[in-house]
């Protein structure tokens, strides 16, 4: 009797090996609002291709990039309510809802080990379950990816002294850039990233704060002339999934996703960011933009105008009962 109750459970349990590799793979549609020859894009079709491999065929990413279904600021929505599985959004797309992701994007504000993208990313997915999680109900936060630090790249004017951007009219990607470029004197517009290059060609707009590797994504080097350095102001994008789609993943596979989705990967992403940037930049040289680099003078006024900035954020956000004051100092420590 204990052989053939042995012998039907060896039966059952081949038969659920068997149903199992026959089911069907798990498809999830990934949406962005990046060109396809960007970094985050690379990343994201190699995750696939780990993914696939790590899960023997069982998960499979179908990557919608270009805001093919739905633009730059509907992208954590789009994951919310289940038209994408996942999504790459930038938070500065809209004003307001993620405000504790963007004390990443303040002026000035990185790690003390140092303003990579590698470091920065790594740390802020570190601390995303403790600070983060609250701005993303509905959501699951996978990495969270600070870019490249941004410079202002104009079209014809050339940016000496911080007096030279008076009146100028700068696209800018996200609240914080924004009020930047108005303690700066310049005029913040808003523009879609796939039409800064028509608008700096056309002189719709004077510039935009970009980094180089998105400069580069984009074609900026064909029609901007100058550029100011040092850089002093990353951008925050967020990898995210539903968090319904999560929570239903078979465990295995879950924990494929958490593991290939770490502080780990996010510094991974990071490095090839930094790599990307260096290679944006050697762009912009070749194509005779010239890259001016204020004197410290400058700088020093470019601090004193800015840092105020920082403190009234943290200070309004700790007023409204949020932690910024201690993510700002775990961030940068």
């Amino acid at each position: 009797m204990l052989k053939e109750a042995k012998y039907a459970l060896a039966v059952l349990l081949l038969l659920a090996g068997i149903t199992t590799a026959r089911a069907e793979p798990l498809e999830l549609k990934v949406s962005h609002y990046l060109p396809p020859n960007h970094t985050i894009h690379k990343w994201l079709e190699d995750w696939a291709q780990d993914l696939d491999t790590r899960s023997a065929g069982q998960i499979k990413l179908h990557i919608y990039p270009a805001s093919q279904l739905g633009p730059v600021n509907r992208q954590f929505d789009l994951a919310r309510n289940g038209q994408a599985d996942m999504a790459v959004g930038l938070t500065g797309a809209t004003p307001g809802r993620y405000p504790m992701t963007e004390i990443a994007a303040l002026p000035f504000v990185f790690p003390k080990e140092g303003n990579t993208s590698a470091i920065a990313s790594k740390r802020m997915t570190e601390l995303a379950p403790k600070y983060l999680t609250p701005e993303y109900p509905g959501l699951h936060v996978l990495w969270v990816g600070i870019t490249p630090p941004n410079t202002i790249l104009t079209a014809r004017h050339e940016i000496d002294t911080l007096a030279d951007l008076r009146g100028l009219k700068i696209r800018f990607a996200g609240e914080q850039h924004a009020k930047v470029l108005r303690a700066l004197g310049a005029v913040p517009l808003q523009v879609p990233p796939g039409e800064i290059a028509d608008g700096m060609a056309k002189g719709v707009i004077d510039g935009a704060v970009f980094n180089y590797e998105a400069a580069e994504s984009f074609g900026l080097s064909t029609v901007t002339q100058h550029a100011v350095e040092p850089s002093f102001i990353a951008g925050t994008l967020v990898l995210v999934m539903n968090q319904a789609k999560y929570d239903a993943l078979p465990p295995d596979l879950r924990a494929l996703i958490d593991s290939t989705t770490s502080p780990k990967a996010a510094e991974q992403l990071g490095v090839r960011w930094d790599v990307a940037q260096q290679h944006g930049r050697d762009v912009m040289v070749a194509a005779k933009v010239g890259i001016n680099t204020l004197a410290p003078a400058e700088v020093d006024k470019l601090k004193t105008v800015l840092t105020p900035l920082v403190q009234e954020d943290v200070d309004a956000l700790d007023k409204a009962g949020k932690p910024a004051s201690q993510l700002l100092q775990d961030y940068t420590r």
